[in-house]
């Protein structure tokens, strides 16, 4: 960069490239520069260009497309699921509500994890003495980094922390990890709730993107959920690389910026494609299957969950029992065994009321 930057200068002046005496690389372009402080703030800016010019919009759009789902999913009941067993009722709006809640807070923790590479050991030197750099040089040069990027950047407190610790790449590649899991989640949450279509549960439908088989006519696979999963295990696994390589240096320099560079902007650029993807091709197109969702929520056996207050939990654990030997749905086998009134058992299994949010 130094030689390209100084041959453009020659060529402006008129001077033949390659002649440095008026204008050489080393005495006037990496005046007062060294390597060791200058990766550094490259690495950060370029991680800060991506986050706050890409990613954080991208998740703009996804948290908007899932409020969009939870808005259009509201009246939708479903049964409710921990353990992959029955769990009371839910409604497919607020599950995509909370889904929605969920990527939003990641938002707010990538922005709040970028906020600490602002701050730039730029005019640091070699070790972070500042040996060799006029002492404006740092104020002024951050100032126009600063103008130039329309960043809040600062120059770092101690120069030579700024050098050596790689914490604040660390951090943020941390965020990424995170919000990489929660991707998973949501990919094969989707993926489950779209299993079948005969035989699983299928009670959302993803938009079908292609062919998903040569043998099996008429088969579409949720190749977009499936895509964002492998993303997001190779960002985990980006970052395991990240922190192995952050503890890695030694005293005043850590020579493993080049894994940590290439890393972090790997994670930062796939997990925007993918997510945008996502988004457009996979969430924004979801349907739901309402009476597939309101079957499995009159038949779960959580409903006696509600029946505890009034019954007790044996006496409700033994009509789940009986409604699961016999195939009897939970509102007879209470009629039948005179432990409510109708009235009673009509108020306390109203699936509406069970499923309302109660915040």
């Amino acid at each position: 960069v130094n030689e390209v930057l100084a041959n453009r200068a020659l060529e402006i002046l008129g001077e033949p490239k390659g002649r440095y005496e008026r204008v050489s690389p080393n005495d006037h372009v990496n005046y007062g520069q060294s390597t060791n402080d200058v990766i550094p703030t490259a690495i950060r800016l370029a991680a800060l260009l991506r986050v706050q010019r890409d990613l954080l919009g991208t998740l703009d759009n996804l948290v908007a497309a899932l409020e969009q789902k939870a808005q259009e999913f509201r009246a939708i009941l479903k049964a409710g699921r921990t353990h992959l067993q029955d769990a009371v009722p839910v409604r497919l709006g607020d599950s995509f509500g909370a889904y929605a809640a969920i990527f939003a807070q990641h938002r707010r923790w990538i922005e709040e994890a970028s906020q600490a590479l602002c701050s730039l050991g730029l005019g640091g030197s070699a070790v972070g003495t500042g040996l060799n750099t006029h002492p404006l040089y740092r104020q002024k040069v951050v100032q126009r980094l600063a103008e130039y990027t329309q960043l809040p950047l600062t120059p770092a407190p101690h120069p030579m922390a700024a050098m050596q610790s790689m914490a604040p790449l660390v951090h943020l590649s941390g965020s990424l990890r995170n919000l990489a899991q929660d991707g998973i989640k949501l990919a094969n949450d989707l993926r489950l709730m779209d299993s079948g279509p005969k035989t699983g549960l299928k009670e959302i439908q993803l938009p079908p993107v292609q062919p998903g088989s040569s043998i099996m006519p008429g088969k579409y696979n949720p190749v977009m959920a499936e895509m964002l999963n492998m993303v997001c295990f190779q960002v985990i696994g980006l970052d395991t690389a990240i922190v192995l390589a952050a503890q890695a240096g030694q005293f005043e320099l850590n020579v493993m910026m080049p894994l940590i560079a290439y890393n972090l902007l790997h994670s930062l650029q796939i997990l925007n494609n993918s997510l945008r993807v996502f988004t457009e091709r996979c969430v924004s197109g979801i349907t739901a299957q309402a009476d597939r969702c309101r079957s499995y929520a009159e038949g779960t056996l959580a409903l006696v969950t509600a029946l505890n207050p009034y019954i007790g939990y044996l006496q409700a654990a033994e009509v789940a029992k009986i409604s699961l030997e016999t195939g009897k749905p939970i509102r007879q086998i209470v009629l039948e065994r005179n432990l409510m009134s109708p009235e009673e058992v009509a108020r306390v299994l109203d699936l509406e009321a069970m499923s309302q949010m109660r915040v």
